[in-house]
């Protein structure tokens, strides 16, 4: 399991993810200031009207006003679904970004470390071979 984990985070290019982040997070940020700027549609009145005593061409308008009122709420909705998505993608994005910061700063502690280990192993054989030669 943890070799599979292992292979797939190898072939992530890092380098790429850690170049592309501040873009990602720019696209969002406009997004949401493209989406955030947009009200979404006032609804009209959706009062029922009488249609008891109505002619046939004032039955059509009523009928084209029912489903006028019927788009604008659709329309709405999804205006309001539109904000909550760019609201999510910003977020993801910002996570994102701190993931990669953070991805980066382990990166680099790792291979201090590592650095630190080989170091610490030639210090070592060293003095094994000195212990040895004497």
């Amino acid at each position: 399991m943890a070799i599979a984990w292992l292979t797939v985070l190898q072939s992530v290019p890092w380098a790429e993810v850690v170049s592309n982040a501040p873009k990602v997070a720019a696209g969002a940020k406009k997004l949401w200031n493209a989406v955030a700027k947009k009200t979404p549609p006032v609804l009209a009145d959706s009062a029922p009207q009488a249609q008891a005593a109505l002619s046939p061409e004032a039955q059509a308008i009523a009928a084209l006003e029912a489903r006028i009122l019927a788009l604008e709420a659709a329309s709405a909705d999804l205006q309001n679904q539109m904000v909550a998505s760019s609201e999510l993608i910003q977020a993801l994005a910002e996570q994102n970004t701190q993931l990669i910061i953070r991805v980066e700063v382990m990166r680099r502690r790792l291979w201090w470390l590592g650095s630190l280990f080989v170091l610490g192993g030639l210090v070592v054989a060293g003095s094994l071979a000195l212990l040895f030669t004497c």
